[in-house]
């Protein structure tokens, strides 16, 4: 009975790991003209490695070139590229927000349809776990366990994250009700006092006219 929960326990540590370390893999369809774009919520420190390969659908032989470029939710410059038909980038965040990954056809309107593959690797999955084990000597349920204690880290630090900017977007709220309500005030006394403007005009006016 023992050994049946430790082999339970087994296969559900490998499929926490297996759903919460898996990359995401997107593929783009480049126009002739233009570039095409794929973003990523990425917060602050957080390890990202990307791998990209260019695919011709009309299998011309060589493969068409493109650019590509990878910037930071300010416009920082990442990762940038031209005249390659695969690549990779990696880098660290530094700021928390959208990174944008742009890729473009080196010559427009020429040549057949292309496509991209991307390969990203976020936080706990672009980790080197090989080389972990190599240098701390470690090796199966260890490992595993290891790789389980930077998933539930990564977990920790995502929890922080969205903690926060649910305060940020509850300060922005308050804030913004906050304006909302003095320019509702403000809105009033301009009111009262034009209507106490307009009163007091025609007030003068009609005991001008001697008409009160």
């Amino acid at each position: 009975m023992r050994e049946k929960k430790k082999n339970m326990l087994w296969w559900l540590l490998l499929l926490t790991l297996v759903c919460v370390e898996v990359g995401e893999c997107v593929w783009l369809n480049l126009p002739r003209s233009g570039n095409k774009c794929v973003s990523e919520e990425i917060h602050n420190n957080v390890v990202v490695v990307g791998d990209y390969v260019v695919i011709s659908d009309d299998h011309l032989h060589p493969t068409p070139t493109i650019s590509s470029k990878v910037t930071s939710p300010y416009g920082h410059v990442l990762h940038h590229k031209e005249n390659v038909t695969h690549g990779q980038f990696a880098f660290t965040s530094s700021e928390s927000g959208q990174y944008m990954t742009c890729f473009w056809p080196d010559r427009p309107n020429e040549g057949g349809a292309l496509s991209v593959n991307i390969d990203w690797k976020i936080g706990v999955a672009a980790k080197d776990w090989e080389s972990v084990a190599r240098k701390e000597k470690i090796e199966g349920v260890e490992l595993e366990l290891r790789k389980l204690e930077g998933v539930v880290e990564a977990i920790h630090d995502n929890l922080l994250y969205l903690k926060s900017r649910e305060a940020e977007m509850r300060g922005v709220s308050e804030a913004t009700n906050s304006r909302v309500a003095w320019y509702s005030i403000l809105s009033l006394g301009i009111c009262i006092l034009a209507s106490c403007a307009q009163l007091w005009y025609l007030t003068h006016f009609f005991q001008k006219k001697k008409l009160i």
